[in-house]
């Protein structure tokens, strides 16, 4: 499964240059937050898959504009070609705003999910705008990640996990990539492309095979 994240800054190369036929590839769309709902809905028109979304802290402008087409997972767990994605948006309050939260307010939002986790017997992707604390975030308040997202990646031990928020100029030192456990995370700020090869997991939940996932990532870097 060919898998397109995006976040944070809408791609010339997918927008403002796109060329028919540009999405065909994908099987999947996801969006880790801040992106214009104009721009969401134009790939979901234009490509021949769904996409998925989670809210950035900038994103209060989708509850009278959403992204037409796409699909909302705040605070839900899906499964899509057998591929558990939980999703997670916001960021850490630091001013008043709907989609930034404290972090007992993102501690209660997890544990909301823990029935909705344990009957698919996992998470395979976790989606949040955020990155968490120490891997990835910054400092300063606006970009300090959750300690609980840190917790639930050593809980669950999710394949990978993409989120937004922090951009690479901010710091260019920032890297791409980082791994943490079991766990590889991306920061998808612009674009990212994963390949998946998938393959059946011997285990079963209500009596439907849950399908783990390896995964490769392309050569393609925009960050270069």
């Amino acid at each position: 499964m060919k898998i397109l994240a995006v976040s944070d800054e809408e791609s010339p190369y997918l927008w403002d240059h796109y060329i028919p036929g540009r999405l065909k590839e994908y099987d999947l769309i996801i969006s880790a937050g801040d992106l214009k709902p104009d721009y969401l809905s134009f790939l979901v028109t234009m490509a021949r898959c769904p996409v998925l979304f989670v809210h950035g802290n900038h994103d209060e402008i989708y509850d009278s504009h959403p992204p037409e087409g796409c699909d909302c997972i705040d605070d839900a767990l899906v499964t899509y070609n057998g591929v558990r994605i939980l999703g997670l948006g916001g960021c850490m309050r630091y001013h008043p705003g709907k989609y930034q939260y404290t972090e007992a307010e993102m501690r209660r939002r997890i544990h909301k999910l823990r029935h909705a986790i344990k009957k698919a017997g996992g998470v395979d992707i976790l989606v949040t705008h955020s990155p968490a604390r120490g891997l990835g975030d910054r400092d300063d308040p606006a970009h300090r990640g959750f300690e609980c997202l840190r917790e639930l990646l050593g809980e669950l031990k999710p394949e990978i996990m993409l989120h937004g928020h922090v951009h690479p100029q901010y710091d260019f030192s920032l890297v791409r990539e980082l791994s943490y456990g079991e766990t590889r995370i991306i920061n998808v700020s612009d674009r990212f492309v994963l390949d998946y090869s998938d393959k059946p997991h011997p285990e079963k939940d209500d009596k439907r095979i849950v399908w783990k996932t390896r995964h490769k990532v392309r050569d393609f870097d925009p960050w270069e």
